[in-house]
């Protein structure tokens, strides 16, 4: 996430570089063993079914379990372990999750209208009919994943989701992951994890159909299964490492501008942070602010080299300047803490999600207490696309309807433009229903 020479040739406005990083460019995700080694294994499944998909839990996962499914009662009892506190916070997070999703449901519209006289077209929302969900227990086990896949396709009206999580011991993956999914309204649930688990799910082997859509995050393996998947189901996106970038003038806050980096730069070692600001003062007290928070920060062997590596900052000549870098850098998350954001909220075209004032901040997004989802496009992709939400499990559906004496209006242009193509059968079927008009 930095601003390439070609980048900057098309930046009207001057900048300044004040980091660049150390390594830079766009992290590898597909490296060449991992293509391989993700081949191989769907091979495997797909010929072996699910021998093939307990062979890698066993070998991969270290699965020595009699049964992957956990049953409801099971997930429901996944959060008796847990704080009184934690509960709290993961019921609140997978409620506000589900109020979003449900508000933007209730934002797309069926609809019919009469285009011309007597030819009526509209459109219906259906949601897919199943979704397999993967919640990453890596490094940093995702809480929220679950609210942001399991329930908001439930929102959708998604009738069924199938989830899958590494395992973490004898008895199923992650308690709080496990938990969250319940809370999420999952209809079942596997300790199943990596490439197997989506192959599992693309398959069919986990249920009595394959999963229509794969949504999710996960390390490489799974990332590059989901890409090659891609056809025979959908998916949400090819998520890379989290990004963060934060548009600030002087009137921000360089603690806070500081921490809200690092707290995205903890995701992993290949997570890259932004700083565009219209003040050079202000950069160079958030690169201090940076220093030092680095010194006491307990993820510091992770946030550290992800921004030594990929961190960078810009000094922008005005804020027509700052909104063109950081379209150029389309960031996943973005954060906004300026005295006019007003400016670039309406300005700015190219995020996943906004973050608006000094007031907000990724980690509430992340967590799922603000209730927008975190599964968003790295890498570039909001250049061209959105996150995932509650409309990624809905497919809006095209109708029309007809009537006799509209056909004129519809069948002599249709007549028309088939003689133009050669297509004879395309032209009987509009000549056809002209002759029946007419008699």
């Amino acid at each position: 996430m930095q601003i390439s020479s070609r980048d900057a040739a098309h930046i009207q406005g001057s900048f300044l570089v004040l980091k660049s990083p150390a390594i830079g460019g766009v992290p590898a995700q597909r490296l060449p063993d991992v293509v391989e080694t993700v081949s191989a294994m769907l091979a495997d499944i797909e010929a072996n079914g699910m021998d093939a998909v307990l062979k890698y839990a066993r070998h991969l996962d270290g699965w020595q379990g009699s049964n992957l499914e956990l049953s409801q009662a099971a997930l429901a009892k996944t959060g008796d372990g847990l704080s009184t506190e934690l509960r709290e916070a993961l019921v609140a997070s997978a409620e506000r999750t589900r109020l979003f999703a449900v508000e933007q449901r209730e934002h797309l519209s069926d609809f019919e209208t009469e285009l011309l006289p007597g030819v009526f077209v509209g459109q219906k929302y259906v949601p897919v009919g199943r979704v397999g969900a993967y919640l990453p227990a890596g490094r940093f086990p995702i809480l929220a994943s679950a609210f942001m896949t399991v329930g908001v396709a439930k929102a959708a009206g998604v009738r069924n989701v199938v989830a899958c999580t590494p395992p973490a011991g004898p008895d199923g993956g992650n308690p709080a992951v496990l938990y969250a999914a319940y809370l999420a309204g999952v209809d079942r649930a596997f300790a199943l994890g990596g490439v197997q688990a989506m192959a599992a799910m693309a398959f069919g082997l986990l249920d009595e159909q394959p999963a229509d859509i794969l949504v999710g995050a996960g390390n490489a393996y799974v990332t590059e299964a989901k890409r090659q998947l891609f056809g025979r189901v959908g998916i949400d996106l090819l998520a890379g490492p989290s990004e963060v970038a934060v548009i600030a003038d002087e009137t921000a806050d360089a603690e806070l501008v500081a921490a809200d980096l690092l707290g995205q730069a903890e995701h992993g070692p290949q997570s890259p942070a932004s700083l565009v600001t219209t003040s050079r003062e202000l950069g160079e007290e958030v690169i201090r602010q940076i220093d030092k928070q680095l010194q006491t920060l307990a993820t510091r062997d992770i946030a550290g080299p992800a921004w030594r590596d990929y961190g960078t900052v810009y000094v922008a000549e005005d804020r027509a300047t700052a909104v063109e870098i950081m379209d150029l850098l389309a960031p996943e998350h973005l954060e906004i803490q300026t005295a006019d954001d007003a400016y670039y909220h309406g300005n700015l075209r190219n995020y996943g999600s906004i973050f608006l004032g000094p007031w907000s901040t990724v980690a509430y997004s992340d967590k799922g207490s603000s209730g927008t989802n975190h599964v968003l496009p790295t890498g570039g992709g909001a250049r061209s696309s959105a996150g995932l939400s509650v409309a990624r499990f809905l497919k809006p559906l095209t109708f029309q309807r007809v009537e006799k004496d509209a056909t004129p209006r519809l069948a002599n242009y249709v007549t028309t433009i088939s003689d133009a193509e050669g297509m004879a059968a395309h032209k009987a079927t509009a000549t056809l229903r002209l002759d029946r008009f007419i008699r």
